[in-house]
């Protein structure tokens, strides 16, 4: 059963035994997690969201490859150079229970 629900302020559809990417959590590795706020499940939708629970595991917290971002003016002389690496935590769908 398809179930879309919010975490860290994005969506994601998953079902049980999935594995997911999403942004940096607030926890250890091995810790279970609850998320309460299911927007959409088979064929009932919330309004705003469904009564039911999604638990999930926190795998592992890791960070993106290094994006680099450059600026350049041309004949000015101005060039500037950062970097960015996103940090994402890894969970596991373990169970999806709607009221």
């Amino acid at each position: 059963m398809l179930t879309v629900v919010e975490i860290a302020g994005m969506q994601f559809t998953v079902q049980p035994g999935d594995v997911v990417n999403v942004p940096l959590l607030d926890a250890e590795s091995g810790e279970q997690l609850v998320f309460d706020k299911i927007l959409l499940s088979g064929d009932k939708i919330g309004t705003p969201f469904l009564p039911g629970t999604v638990k999930a595991e926190l795998l592992e917290n890791w960070k993106d490859k290094k994006v680099i971002v450059f600026k350049k003016k041309r004949r000015k002389g101005y060039r500037r150079l950062k970097g960015h690496r996103q940090r994402y935590s890894k969970i596991k769908i373990l169970e999806i229970n709607i009221d």
